[in-house]
């Protein structure tokens, strides 16, 4: 076995490649249901 329990650096790098992709599209969806709860509040007057 080679890095993170995978048999060849080759698949470690696909594994951590996967990872970050799968990584940003959670923080990007996150990000954007941040933003729209923001405004909403900022709508509704309670906002900052």
């Amino acid at each position: 076995m080679n890095r993170m329990g995978h048999p060849t650096t080759r698949a470690a790098l696909i594994y951590q490649h996967t990872a970050m992709e799968r990584d940003r599209a959670i923080a990007d969806v996150l990000g954007r249901l941040a933003k729209e709860a923001l405004n909403k509040q900022d709508q509704d007057g309670s906002g900052t």
